[in-house]
């Protein structure tokens, strides 16, 4: 896979771009799935389960992307699992679990994030140090600020992921000296961009632009993340440029992040997606690519239009395609749940 691609389903699902080089955009059939098992008015339901499901698969790529997508939806059953992966053998699901813990703000298991403070591994540390902070709603322990000057790359983009979740602006200078130093690599800086970007500096919009209008289709998609993130009505409009792009899987992130913040403009791309351009992927990967990034837009747009796909891809041969499509689910469930 070129650059132009190689990233972007690492992008949507990862907990945070320092883990990049682990990922990879599995698509095998699991042993579980059944075609045509899905009744029909039983999504929500189905959607927990792949949920649940992907919390213990055997893949910690996958258990780390299902703890990110249990988090966000908030639902309070997925606790207690996400709660015993803190124990996982492998370092990117210990993180995810750990910061999960912290979004959610799930007390119950504050003693064993606690215990996360003293792991073998600096990146889990960091993010107990994180979960603390929201578990106690106290600011981040100075460990987090120290971390992003760290002589290990990973850690440091850790550090610039976090830093921007914590809401704090405090953080913005550090961010700023982490873009501009010398010794940091692609993963600090792109983390910190973004960073600067969800703690609302209008500052590093220049940077973002750039990142749009680069030859790489993952500097793009991170690009439009961090407009999305950023939310203003000159993010917005610039996010409406990328809807033109020559790539099927950039347009389609656009039109999430345009979802996300209200636009239903993008409805159109996902729409092309699922029925042209998903089809006329010539291979599995780019076809299982194109519907989960697809299904995360209409978890973000949820038009009515786009939510008559859901059936449909919750039975999706690839488990990354059925996680994104539950996590849509979902948050339509949500939505309609809040309007009524």
């Amino acid at each position: 896979m070129s650059r132009a691609n190689r990233a972007i389903i690492c992008i949507v699902f990862s907990v945070s771009a320092a883990f990049l080089p682990i990922c990879g955009c599995e698509t095998n059939v699991s042993q579980t799935h059944r075609a045509g098992e899905i009744s029909g008015g039983d999504l929500e339901a189905e959607a927990v389960r792949i949920i649940q499901q992907g919390l213990t698969d055997s893949n910690p790529q996958v258990r780390a992307s299902a703890i990110e997508i249990a988090a966000a939806t908030n639902k309070s059953e997925f606790m207690p699992a996400i709660q015993r992966l803190l124990a996982d053998e492998y370092v990117p699901v210990r993180f995810a679990a750990a910061v999960a813990i912290g979004d959610v703000r799930y007390t119950s298991a504050r003693n064993e994030v606690a215990q996360l403070l003293k792991d073998n591994d600096e990146n889990v540390r960091i993010a107990a140090s994180y979960a603390i902070s929201k578990l106690t709603a106290k600011a981040p322990a100075e460990q987090l600020r120290k971390a992003i000057k760290s002589s290990d790359q990973r850690v440091r983009a850790n550090a610039a992921f976090l830093l921007g979740k914590t809401g704090d602006k405090r953080a913005l200078p550090l961010l700023y000296e982490a873009i501009n130093d010398e010794t940091s690599d692609d993963r600090v800086r792109l983390n910190s961009v973004d960073s600067i970007a969800r703690l609302g500096d209008e500052k590093i919009y220049q940077k973002l632009w750039a990142m749009l209008i680069s030859a790489y289709a993952d500097d793009r998609v991170f690009g439009i993340q961090a407009m999305g993130a950023l939310g203003t009505v000159q993010a917005r409009d610039a996010i409406l440029t990328m809807l033109k792009d020559d790539l099927a899987e950039v347009r389609i992130v656009a039109a999430e992040q345009l979802g996300r913040l209200g636009d239903t403009a993008g409805e159109t791309v996902v729409l092309e997606a699922l029925t042209q351009d998903a089809a006329g992927a010539t291979e599995a990967e780019g076809r299982a690519r194109i519907q989960t990034l697809a299904a995360s837009a209409i978890g973000q747009i949820r038009t009515v239009t786009l939510k008559k796909f859901l059936p449909e891809l919750l039975k999706n041969e690839s488990r990354i395609v059925r996680l994104a499509t539950a996590k849509a689910v979902l948050q339509c469930s949500i939505r309609e749940n809040i309007g009524r």
